[in-house]
């Protein structure tokens, strides 16, 4: 499998990374800091900004499946960078996209009809990056991709445990974390098995 692959310097980023050189894939990542990737015969690193158009095509072409770990750091970049994603893979023809999201754009159990982040089921009071992952998923549900958003809770470092829940749409009753490493696990698997194609996925142990 040839795996384009955005945000790969972060933490759920290069969890999926290692696993796809691990697991035998070619994957062509577009990075602002190169240093700071392995080398590797079957990684290609092409060096760009993932606002840009021009440089998120690049990555893309030649691809099969294309997987996103890009978060928002008080930015905009996430919700600049998907539409050109998007486009992209309708270019050259890649129908499948994974993404990683946030509990807060899961559905509240508390309060039908609204977002767990537009809730009071949510207890954070800043809501930016809810607000970025609210767009995206709101593009991709657009864009009759084959899309899945993995949408973990509170997100420590921590290696694969393997003992999480998943539920579609919904946050696992009383989850409260996951791990970088269940977290990439199981995005890297949902990338190939395609078993939740147009869904938010909630992970919680």
């Amino acid at each position: 499998m040839k795996i384009a692959l955005f945000g790969a310097t972060g933490r759920v980023g290069r969890s999926v990374l290692d696993k796809a050189l691990a697991s035998g894939h070619t994957v062509t990542v577009l990075v602002r800091t190169p240093e700071k990737l392995p080398v590797h015969d079957r990684l290609t690193v092409i060096q760009g900004d993932a606002r840009d158009e021009q440089a998120i095509y690049q990555t893309i072409s030649g691809m099969n499946v294309v997987f996103s770990a890009l978060g928002t750091d008080k930015t905009t970049t996430l919700t600049e960078s998907v539409p050109h994603m998007i486009q992209s893979m309708k270019t050259v023809g890649i129908t499948r996209i994974v993404t990683i999201g946030t509990a807060g754009i899961l559905e509240s159990r508390i309060e039908p009809g609204k977002l767990r982040y537009e809730s009071t089921e949510s207890h954070r009071k800043l809501t930016f990056a809810a607000e970025e992952h609210h767009r995206v998923y709101d593009l991709l549900n657009e864009s009759k991709l084959d899309w899945t958003i993995v949408c973990p809770t509170y997100l420590p470092d921590g290696d694969e445990q393997g003992n999480y829940r998943v539920e579609r749409d919904y946050l696992p009753e009383n989850g409260k974390q996951i791990s970088v490493g269940d977290t990439g696990a199981f995005a890297f698997d949902e990338l190939l098995a395609c078993k939740h194609v147009c869904y938010r996925v909630g992970i919680a142990y």
